[in-house]
């Protein structure tokens, strides 16, 4: 089983790429959290070039709520990462967490009846970024 889903998108530049994988994300609910710039912060860290990498920490908080009301520890499993990274110039890879995956270590039916949704959510969020 995969632990992600993903979409690649051609002929697109990286802010392109990031502006519209937020707006997938928005009409699924989701909000973004926090953002991680893993090519500044390697840079910065360790003084090392690495392609553009971006994390986003995505949440749809009335299903965080819902989550957190099923398993009280199951922030250590939020926000659900969303990744964009550029390996070639103007060809981004976009990946979302599949939450049905890793909730499956968690012995809790409604947190994943809840995480059910999530992923289904997530993966509408992928099959709709378009350039």
């Amino acid at each position: 089983m995969d632990y992600y889903f993903l979409t690649q998108l051609k002929n697109s530049t990286f802010a392109n790429a990031l502006l519209k994988t937020k707006e997938a994300l928005q009409k699924e609910g989701f909000g973004v959290l926090n953002e991680i710039d893993m090519k500044a912060t390697l840079k910065k860290k360790l003084d090392v070039d690495f392609h553009n990498y971006q994390i986003l920490g995505a949440c749809n908080p009335s299903l965080a709520y819902e989550a957190l009301k099923a398993e009280d520890k199951i922030g250590t499993m939020l926000p659900c990462n969303v990744i964009l990274q550029e390996k070639e110039k103007n060809f981004i890879e976009i990946a979302a967490v599949d939450p049905a995956a890793s909730m499956k270590a968690v012995d809790n039916e409604a947190l994943i009846r809840i995480a059910e949704t999530v992923r289904e959510k997530l993966k509408k969020v992928i099959e709709n970024i378009s350039v």
